[in-house]
């Protein structure tokens, strides 16, 4: 059985639906916060559990019988993500589960600015700790928060950045299907699984194909980083959001989302989408 935890979210959620174009729904249970946002699975067949990271008391009876079990990583930027994972990982280990699968992050690392990578290099340490196998899919960095990180560039012809480097704008689509390929090959995925698409642009890079789509030129300016965060603030954003914001910028700029891999390529068999298809559909 597989065990799919997160799918009500739009990344679990979509690997669910991969997954049943591929095995009987019978073989398949998501476990969710929430059973009653999960409706539509059960129309589909498929059991739900309940399981929050947070009440480690709702894990055993939700992991139960898992041969492969996927965990999503916390989205909760308040929370104590490693911690949370943490207590997902024990009650996976302690109920036995055949193999658990996490989904990571292409630029996971411990000395990324940005703290998710930290967050997700921590949680992969966790999983070589089990024992037991287990498969981190570092998923390259999601392309559809490419058009809130350029701005309104059509309007401005500017892209205003804290910081350029190159990133490997990864549908988020692409990595769910790639996910539910995974899943149903049952194993032969160990370790860290890069999943990204074929180019890692920079911002620059962005800025001469957003030139191609609008007919007209596109440019970046690059800022001091502190005037950047002054400026998001004075325009209303938090500081606390403006700086989680402006350690993506500066692990790009510190070549920490700069790797491309093939893998994801292979498991769709055909090429992923690209930052410049973002943008056209932006």
């Amino acid at each position: 059985m597989i065990v799919i935890t997160g799918a009500t979210g739009a990344l679990n959620g979509a690997t669910v639906d991969h997954l049943l174009e591929r095995l009987p729904a019978g073989g398949i249970t998501v476990a969710v916060r929430d059973p009653a946002k999960a409706q539509r699975f059960v129309d589909l067949g498929v059991a739900v559990r309940r399981a929050d990271y947070a009440d480690p008391t709702s894990l055993p009876a939700a992991f139960e019988g898992a041969d492969q079990l996927l965990l999503v990583s916390s989205s909760d930027p308040a929370a104590d993500a490693v911690a949370l994972h943490r207590t997902a990982i024990d009650a996976a280990t302690a109920a036995g589960v055949g193999r658990i699968l996490y989904t990571s992050h292409q630029g996971a690392a411990s000395d990324s600015p940005f703290r998710p990578a930290r967050d997700h290099a921590a949680t992969e340490a966790l999983l070589a700790e089990t024992g037991i196998p287990w498969t981190a899919l570092r998923n390259g960095f999601y392309a559809h928060t490419l058009g809130w990180l350029v701005g309104p560039w059509r309007e401005t012809g500017v892209i205003t950045v804290p910081g350029d480097g190159p990133v490997s704008w990864t549908a988020r689509a692409d990595a769910a299907e790639a996910a539910a390929v995974v899943l149903a090959a049952g194993g032969g995925y160990d370790g860290p699984v890069t999943l990204t698409a074929a180019a890692a642009p920079t911002f620059v890079d962005v800025a001469a194909m957003a030139s191609e789509l609008a007919g007209r030129p596109v440019e970046v300016a690059v800022v001091d980083p502190e005037r950047w965060v002054a400026d998001q603030v004075a325009a209303g954003t938090p500081e606390g959001a403006t700086r989680f914001t402006l350690g993506i910028f500066l692990a790009a700029e510190g070549g920490f989302f700069a790797g491309t891999d093939p893998t994801l390529g292979q498991l769709l068999g055909r090429e992923p989408l690209t930052a410049r298809d973002v943008l056209a559909a932006s």
